[in-house]
């Protein structure tokens, strides 16, 4: 049997998981001072633009409302507006650090869909590649990623800078 590393999934596996129940998204948004820690890139007045801790291709991106809502018709117009410019923003940056041809954008709403956490809406920026399902994928079931989410984060957030400026102070 062929094995992959994952050395960052043993928290998961051990349960080491903060307030076990209570909604990771809800968690993060409640502490921007974990942000680094927790691969958030941006935040904005009504949603924030994290790192998919278990992403699909590289620089997997997911962009959260604020509140704790499982589906889009529960958001106001202008949490609706700020989700598509956020969304838009972070398109932008992963054209610049990583030049994709192709972006998946999609949301599983409610768990029959396949929502992870069906609590929470959310909306995944999956960026894409000609080839980028590999014969490990394929042949295999395993996914490979070319960089650590540290240092695809912290190239999002250099270029987030760059294109919008810093991130706003945000009272939670």
């Amino acid at each position: 049997m062929n094995q992959i590393w994952a050395p960052w999934r043993m928290d998961y596996i051990k349960g080491k998981r903060e307030g076990f129940g209570a909604c990771v998204f809800c968690q993060i948004a409640r502490q921007p001072e974990d942000d680094l820690a927790r691969f958030v890139i941006s935040r904005s007045e009504h949603t924030f633009v994290m790192l998919n801790r278990y992403p699909y291709t590289y620089a997997h991106t997911m962009v959260i409302p604020y509140e704790h809502i499982a589906s889009t018709e529960d958001l106001s117009p202008g949490a609706l507006a700020d989700l598509m410019l956020m969304t838009n923003r972070t398109m932008r940056v992963l054209r610049e650090i990583a030049d994709p041809p192709a972006f998946n954008i999609g949301a599983n709403i409610g768990a029959a869909a396949g929502a992870g956490i069906a609590a929470h809406f959310h909306l995944h920026v999956v960026p894409r590649w000609n080839g980028d399902h590999s014969f490990m994928e394929c042949i295999g079931g395993t996914r490979t990623l070319p960089d650590t989410l540290s240092n695809i984060s912290q190239q999002m957030r250099a270029a987030w800078g760059e294109l919008f400026g810093p991130m706003p102070d945000r009272d939670n």
